[in-house]
C-alpha cells in the first residue's frame, strides 16, 4: 500500500499486547465497538538477498484493520520451521477468521499453535497433538470457523498418517476426520464442515459433517464438483458456489444437499477473467472476495456481497496490500 508521509503517520502500527491494542489515535472514538475493529487481512513483508537471489519473510505479521490502522503481532512467528524445528525461509502458518475477530498462528518462541482474539488478550494454546512431532510449518494449513470458535487443521502429509482435525478452541476437544474426506471449509455457523469424497464409481460426493457426529451426503452434478469455491450455509444444507471460465463472467449457483436441487445460476457483473477466491454465507447472501494485482505488484482486494438468485453484487469493502509483502492471508481464508 503506497502512502503519502501524512497517511503513513496516521497508519503507524500499534502492537497487540497482553491487555489489547497498544494505542488509540488521538480524539478517536474509544467505545467498545471502535476499540475492536475487524481485521481485513494479515501480511508480512519480504526481504531479499541479492547474492543468493533469495527472498524470505521478515519483520512481524501485520494486521490490516477496517478502520485503516495496521497492528503488528510480535507474538506470531514470522518464519516457519521444518520437521526438525529448524527455521526455514518460508512464512509461518497464520489464519484470520471470516469475521476478522480471531487469529490463529504459530507462537514465535516455540511454534506452538495458538488462537487469540484480534484485539489482544491472552492466547489460547491448542492441544500439542494439533502439531504432531516432525510436522513442519509448510505441512500445516489452518482454517478458522467464521467466528473463530473452531479450527480446522489439514496436513499435507499422507492423510492415512496425519488426518484432518477439528478443534473446539474453548475446550480443546478434537474431532479427527477419516482420511477419505477432503475438507472445503466450515459452515456459516462453524458447526459443520463441508467436505468432498471420491467414490468408487468415479463420482465425487459432498458431505456436511458434524464434529459431534452425523452427516448429510449427496452426489452432485459435475458442475457442482468443478465449482471449487464453496460455502455451506448455517443450516448445513445449502451449498453456494461459483464457476469461472476464461471467456464468460463468473456465475453463482446453489445446490441443496437435502433435495438435490440445483439453481439455474446467474452471471456476476465481473469480467470473464476474474474468478471469485473465497465464499461464505452471510444471511441469505453470499460474500466473496476478488483479488487482482496492479502494475506496481500490489494486490487489490474487493469484497462483494452477492444475491445468489440473480447475481446482483455490491462492493462491501476494498483495500490494497502493498507490493512489499512476502505473503498475506485474507480474513476467512
Amino acid at each position: 500500500m503506497r502512502l503519502s508521509s501524512a497517511a503513513a503517520a496516521l497508519l503507524a502500527p500499534a502492537v497487540i499486547g497482553a491487555l489489547g491494542l497498544g494505542s488509540v489515535p488521538a480524539q478517536a472514538d474509544t467505545s467498545a465497538t471502535a476499540a475492536r475493529p475487524a481485521v481485513r487481512a494479515a501480511w508480512i513483508k519480504t526481504c531479499y538477498d541479492e547474492k543468493r537471489e533469495e527472498s524470505w519473510p521478515c519483520g512481524t505479521w501485520r494486521l490490516l484493520l477496517r478502520d485503516g490502522r495496521q497492528v503488528a503481532v510480535p507474538a506470531a512467528a514470522a518464519r516457519g520451521v521444518d520437521g526438525k524445528g529448524r527455521r526455514t525461509r518460508q512464512p509461518a502458518t497464520f489464519a484470520v477468521s471470516a469475521d476478522g475477530r480471531v487469529l490463529a498462528y504459530e507462537r514465535a518462541r516455540d511454534h506452538r499453535l495458538v488462537v487469540q482474539r484480534a484485539d489482544g488478550g491472552p492466547a489460547t494454546e491448542l492441544p500439542a497433538s494439533a502439531r504432531p512431532r516432525g510436522v513442519g510449518s509448510d505441512e500445516l494449513a489452518l482454517t478458522l470457523s467464521p467466528s473463530g470458535h473452531r479450527v480446522l487443521i489439514d496436513y499435507t502429509d499422507d492423510p492415512e498418517r496425519l488426518r484432518t482435525k477439528i478443534i473446539t478452541v474453548a475446550t480443546g476437544g478434537i474431532t479427527t476426520l477419516p482420511a477419505v474426506y477432503s475438507t472445503q471449509g466450515f459452515s456459516a455457523d462453524g458447526d459443520q464442515v463441508l467436505a468432498t469424497r471420491a467414490m468408487s464409481d468415479n463420482t465425487t460426493a459432498l458431505y456436511a459433517l458434524r464434529p459431534g457426529g452425523g452427516f448429510l451426503k449427496r452426489t452432485p452434478p459435475t458442475i457442482v464438483v468443478n465449482g471449487g469455491t464453496y460455502a455451506l450455509d448455517a443450516g448445513g444444507t445449502t451449498v453456494g458456489f461459483f464457476t469461472a471460465s476464461q471467456d464468460k463472467p463468473p456465475r453463482v449457483r446453489t445446490y441443496d444437499l437435502a433435495s438435490g436441487e440445483l439453481s439455474a445460476g446467474a452471471d456476476l457483473p465481473l469480467p470473464a477473467d476474474v474468478a471469485p477466491y473465497l465464499a461464505r454465507w452471510s444471511g441469505g447472501r453470499l460474500t466473496t472476495t476478488i483479488t487482482t494485482d496492479d502494475r506496481s505488484g500490489a494486490t487489490v482486494v474487493r469484497v462483494l456481497t452477492v444475491d445468489p438468485a440473480n447475481g446482483a453484487a455490491e462492493q462491501a469493502d476494498k483495500y490494497t496490500i502493498d507490493s512489499g509483502y512476502h505473503a498475506y492471508v485474507l480474513a476467512g481464508e
